[in-house]
This record gives C-alpha cells, structure tokens and sequence, in this order.
C-alpha cells in the first residue's frame, strides 16, 4: 500500500516541472531550434533535466504502487517515460533533437493532461 497523500504530493511537483516545458518550448518551431544558437541549447538543457527527474519520479512512482496506478492511464507510454531518463542521463551529448521536438509538442501536453486527471481522481 501507498500513501496517497505522499502521492499527490509527487504528482504535483512533477506536474509543476512538466508544465514549464511548454513555455520553455514556445519558441522552438522546430527540432533543429534545439541546436541553432545558444538560447536553443540551454532551452534544451532545461527540458531534458526535467524530462530525467519526471522519469525517475515515475520510476519511483510506479515501484511504489506496485505498477497499479499508470496501469489506469493507458493513454500515456509510461515505459517510454521512464525509459527516456535513462537515455537522456546516459546518453545525454547524443540527444535527438527530432525526438525531443516530437515529445515537447505532442506526448508532453498528453502527459500533462493526464496527471491532472490522475490527482484529481486520486483527491
């Protein structure tokens, strides 16, 4: 058993660290606006921490709850969020711009969206 209130307290936190990557990813039109300048690279530099500590936070999560909770939310790929931290630490000066890009604009804003579900059905 898990404590649901501890819980919510992580999903929180990492639904507040997620919820940045939309804006940090306002102005990137597309993948190679990671590596153009500067300003791309730490916009990227800031996307892929958060993207480590979420995955490692659900790495957590989903031990903790005996894989029962993301079970619930199969419209997320849970197994490729928690994989990208371990591709993203261990490889990180090899990061696909395409696929960040492809994260940032289409599985992030699912993802987001999913976790407000979650703690509101966990409230």
């Amino acid at each position: 058993m898990y404590d649901s209130g501890l819980l919510l307290e992580r999903l929180q936190t990492v639904l507040t660290a997620l919820e940045r990557i939309p804006r940090r990813c306002a102005d990137i039109s597309q993948p190679s606006d990671f590596s153009a300048d500067e300003a791309g690279l730490v916009r990227m530099d800031a996307v892929c921490m958060i993207l480590i500590a979420a995955g490692e936070e659900f790495k957590n999560i989903d031990k903790q709850t005996e894989g029962k909770l993301f079970a619930r939310y199969p419209q997320v790929q849970w197994r490729g969020a928690i994989g990208l931290r371990d591709v993203l630490a261990h490889g990180y000066f090899d990061v696909d711009t395409e696929q960040l890009y492809t994260i940032c604009k289409e599985r992030i804003p699912v993802l987001i969206e999913t976790i407000r579900k979650m703690i509101k059905e966990l409230r």
